[in-house]
């Protein structure tokens, strides 16, 4: 496994094809851009978020455990939203639908979560480059000083200090994991 910090340029080696390959590149020139600080961490490929969180060496509680949801509204249209809970917890269903408003919500469909957020399952991005699909992140999660999530990739983490994240995604900050 290695660990680098930040480069000005970071090396694009080997992601994914198609759209997570887009989704990877997108994340990590934002992250080049930005002013945000944050390590690249490469590691063997993983999706599960106990499993990559053991291999890049942190707490359950920092990894940003990330679904999509889809919320039923009341008139029969269907949302979908972008929920992020710390890695040792559970979306909370019920508090998402209460939250948007809807009448019901489940975990969405893979094909539709892979479609909106462009990462395949297991290596979804805490931010949504989708106006289709907002961002909801549990407020424990940001307690943490960094957040660890996989960068579209399985092979690749990103460490990011959590101040950073919010001025980057500007996410809905709700409780919605039990």
């Amino acid at each position: 496994m290695t660990e680098r910090l930040r480069t000005p340029a970071p090396q694009l080696q080997g992601p994914p094809q198609g759209a997570a390959d887009v989704t990877y590149h997108r994340l990590m020139s934002m992250l080049a851009r930005s002013s945000a600080q944050y390590r690249i961490i490469d590691h063997p490929p993983e999706g599960r978020t106990d499993l990559a969180s053991e291999l890049r060496g942190h707490r359950l509680e920092s990894a940003a455990k990330c679904m999509v949801v889809q919320v039923r509204m009341s008139h029969g249209e269907d949302h979908h939203v972008l929920a992020v809970v710390p890695g040792h917890r559970r979306v909370d269903l019920r508090r998402i639908r209460k939250l948007y408003g809807g009448s019901d919500a489940t975990l969405g469909d893979r094909d539709e979560a892979e479609r909106l957020t462009g990462c395949r399952s297991g290596c979804i991005i805490p931010f949504s480059f989708d106006e289709a699909l907002p961002l909801v992140v549990d407020a424990d999660l940001l307690t943490n000083e960094e957040i660890y999530f996989n960068a579209a990739r399985l092979d690749r983490s990103i460490a990011l200090r959590t101040t950073d994240y919010v001025t980057l995604g500007r996410p809905r900050v709700a409780t919605v994991a039990k």
